[in-house]
């Protein structure tokens, strides 16, 4: 028998069977690009207009309520009626508050407290966003091509964090801050049209018939009692993932790899302080990670026949800690990117692998609120590594920090596999879902 080596490619065919797929995918890289491009403006914006690093870094402590509070309402809301209304409804207000932002900008030196208002509303709308979309996807792909459709998706992100941030910069220089809020707008405007040429996305389960007549008002008035509703939806939701234990495996390994291993908050001053190479260098080992996450995202058609994913998760996740504890301890800028984009290229294994888990031992009628949490733990474990990192440094060294980041991932991987023996053992020709609410 001759041995095939793994194939190396990314794997068009869910995106060429499915147009649903192509336009929510495709859709989202366009108003990521835009979304990227704001992300680099509001800081920019605030540290101009005050010349202050403290409120600066206060745009993180606003966006921090209503992400976490509008990831739970969202996926509660992505599990009760059609999730292609929510996402139009949510592109909408998206447009809108890079509209407003556009408009401050043009007008002169907005209240600080505006933006933060601002950038409260962007980042609660973004994660409603984010989970919605991450509800559909299985539902417009046959679960066979899963892993290829999340693989493409995930490198396709990730390539929006290397260039998008170098859009925001090349607007900002030509036209200033209001130019990235502009494209920003406009960007948002180009998942308005994906979301409006998609087909009904209503969830599979007990809200499945009221979901696929009910406008979202008619929804949040009438099911379950409206506000208390939600509340027990959500309340439902958290006990389901807190039942499944592959799934909450899958979740406590990523939060604990961000909150240990993830050094961001590190990289202005190793780059300024250790290596000498300044804005470059910052912006080169911010740009190293997501590269290699893009090439390992898109290279990932290996993973369609590998039955043990908690097990390549495990993996990953120790190449990501031991990658970043070697990053620390090289004393210049070319070697650490390096080491970090092989880092990078680990945690997109991971996250690839982690999202099939999720999305496969998670019914239809749950995805929504499954989401919110796997998006409330994805956007908490770098904040949380910021708080981490900035302290370890600040008592030790930044390279202590990252090194001592690194491995203590390591170890944490260790207690974690013990505690979740369930992630381990899964196996993905068992748990994956017959092709519900597939289109044909």
């Amino acid at each position: 028998m001759k041995l095939r080596p793994p194939r190396l490619t990314a794997d068009l065919t869910p995106y060429r069977a499915s147009r649903d797929l192509r336009l929510l995918v495709l859709g989202n890289f366009v108003s990521g690009m835009g979304t990227q491009a704001t992300l680099v403006a509001l800081p920019f914006q605030v540290y101009v207009q005050t010349r202050s690093p403290l409120l600066t870094g206060l745009l993180g402590a606003a966006e921090i309520v209503p992400l976490v509070a509008l990831a739970l309402v969202g996926g509660a809301l992505a599990d009760r009626f059609d999730r292609r209304r929510l996402l139009l409804a949510d592109q909408v207000a998206l447009v809108a508050i890079a509209g407003a932002l556009w408009l401050a900008a043009v007008l002169g030196h907005p209240p600080v407290g505006a933006l933060y208002v601002l950038a409260g509303l962007l980042a609660g709308f973004g994660a409603i966003q984010n989970v919605t979309r991450s509800a559909i996807i299985p539902n417009v792909v046959a679960p066979e091509h899963i892993r290829s459709a999340l693989a493409v998706n995930f490198g396709l992100y990730q390539l929006t964090m290397v260039l998008g941030p170098g859009l925001g910069g090349l607007l900002i220089s030509a036209g200033g801050v209001q130019a990235a809020y502009l494209v920003d707008a406009v960007s948002c405007a180009a998942m308005v049209g994906a979301a409006l040429a998609m087909a009904p996305q209503v969830p599979h389960g007990e809200h499945a018939e009221r979901a696929a007549y009910a406008t979202i008002a008619d929804q949040d008035r009438s099911a379950n009692g409206g506000v208390a509703g939600i509340g027990s939806s959500i309340a439902e939701g958290l006990r389901f993932v807190r039942g499944n234990r592959a799934l909450l495996g899958s979740f406590a390994i990523d939060l604990f790899a961000m909150t240990f291993g993830m050094p961001r908050a590190l990289f202005p001053v190793l780059a300024v302080g250790v290596y000498g190479a300044g804005a470059s260098g910052t912006g080169l080992l911010f740009a190293a990670v997501s590269a290699g996450a893009t090439v390992a995202a898109l290279t990932t058609r290996w993973l369609e026949h590998v039955r043990r994913l908690g097990l390549i998760v495990i993996g990953a996740v120790i190449v990501w800690g031991l990658a970043v504890a070697a990053a620390g301890l090289v004393s210049s800028l070319w070697p650490a990117a390096a080491l970090l984009a092989v880092a990078g290229a680990a945690d997109s294994v991971s996250a690839v692998c982690r999202s099939v888990i999720n999305q496969t031992v998670t019914p239809d009628a749950m995805r929504g609120r499954m989401s919110s949490v796997f998006s409330l733990v994805v956007t908490s474990g770098p904040r949380l590594g910021d708080i981490e990192a900035g302290v370890v440094a600040s008592l030790t060294s930044a390279r202590f920090s990252m090194a001592s980041g690194g491995l203590a991932c390591v170890a944490g991987v260790g207690l974690i596999a013990l505690a979740f023996p369930q992630l381990a053992a899964y196996d993905a020709e068992r748990v994956i879902e017959a092709p519900v609410g597939f289109p044909s």
